[in-house]
């Protein structure tokens, strides 16, 4: 039995995964908020005593840089140490990967019926591929193929400067600039960033803010109001920030395309994704994620797809996890 974990500044998911049966599957799966607890080691603890589970592995997937097997959260405000983990729970070894690595690991394991497509391309079986994905935050990783296998390596492109597309964007930057300063991608692309997006139009005078919304945006968590009252046609401030969501998204999915050479498909995952595909599915997102001028063809050929299977990262890390059970290594093809 694996342990496997997917730690985020929101939530920290947790599953017991059995290597001997595949496709990759989480059992007792456990979610806790994250900011309830001092750091790691604590929340394993109460799982692993809650369930009576003995594990022989584990691996867990967490938003922030791993460096020697060192991290500190990107959104929380812990440190985790691999070996030290190790040694409080009485395992040879236990891995730390980041979260997006993890999810790359995770298509290892997913089927056809995990995603829905936003533009089918003309996939290379020998390219290498993408993700990205927009949740609390924004991570993306990628996967070069060398011998016959995609191999996941990670990433802190979110953490790379935003590049406006347009003068609505560069409006946009010079007005994050005045709150932050440098402006990161993540600032625009993620939880939080959707609802900057929304103060943004609001601020500048290019929508009305209903006193209905006003109080539900007090009350209520802003990203999901907004995306909801977007995606529902009930705001139309909310309309256009979801709009300007898409757009950023898609230029910003091109741009890691091309980074990577992803010829063999970006996936999209993360939190929102999901939860606002209608949205991904109209032009707005397809039409920044080409619009390249010169490399257009190059992004036309390439496959886009929605990961819907919110346990990816978990799923990847258990399969990392699993790598070190030599049973395991019997059949490691790709499913993408």
């Amino acid at each position: 039995m694996v342990l496997a974990g997917d730690i985020g500044g929101t939530n920290v998911r947790l599953g017991s995964f059995d290597p001997d049966r595949r496709p990759l599957r989480p059992s007792n799966l456990k979610v806790y908020p994250s900011r309830k607890f001092r750091g790691l080691r604590e929340v394993i603890e109460r799982y692993l005593e809650e369930f009576r589970l003995t594990v022989d592995a584990a691996c867990f997937a967490i938003a922030g840089p791993v460096v020697r097997g060192r991290v500190k959260t990107s959104n929380l405000p812990w440190e985790i140490e691999a070996g030290e983990l190790a040694h409080q729970l009485h395992l040879p070894q236990v891995k730390l990967i980041n979260d997006l690595e993890g999810c790359a690991h995770g298509l290892m394991e997913l089927t056809p019926k995990d995603f829905v497509e936003i533009n089918p391309g003309a996939p290379q079986p020998n390219g290498n591929a993408a993700i990205i994905a927009a949740g609390t935050g924004l991570g993306e990783a990628g996967l070069f193929f060398e011998g016959g296998e995609l191999h996941p390596f990670p990433s802190e492109g979110g953490h790379t400067n935003f590049a406006p597309e347009n003068k609505l964007q560069v409006d946009l930057l010079l007005y994050l600039m005045q709150e932050f300063g440098s402006v990161s991608v993540e600032r625009v692309l993620s939880g939080p960033g959707l609802y900057n997006l929304y103060r943004f139009l609001r601020d500048t005078n290019r929508g009305e803010e209903p006193s209905w919304l006003k109080q539900t945006l007090q009350h209520e968590d802003p990203p999901s109001v907004i995306a909801q009252a977007g995606l529902e046609g009930t705001s139309e401030l909310c309309c256009q920030a979801l709009d300007l969501f898409a757009a950023i998204y898609g230029a910003e999915a091109g741009n890691l395309a091309l980074t990577v050479l992803a010829t063999r498909g970006v996936y999209v995952g993360g939190g929102i994704a999901p939860k606002i595909i209608q949205k991904l599915l109209e032009p707005t997102f397809l039409e920044a994620f080409v619009g390249n001028g010169r490399m257009q063809g190059l992004l036309e050929s390439i496959p886009v797809r929605v990961i819907k299977e919110d346990q990816a990262p978990l799923i990847g890390a258990a399969r990392v996890a699993a790598l070190g059970i030599p049973a395991f290594g019997r059949d490691l093809r790709s499913r993408i």
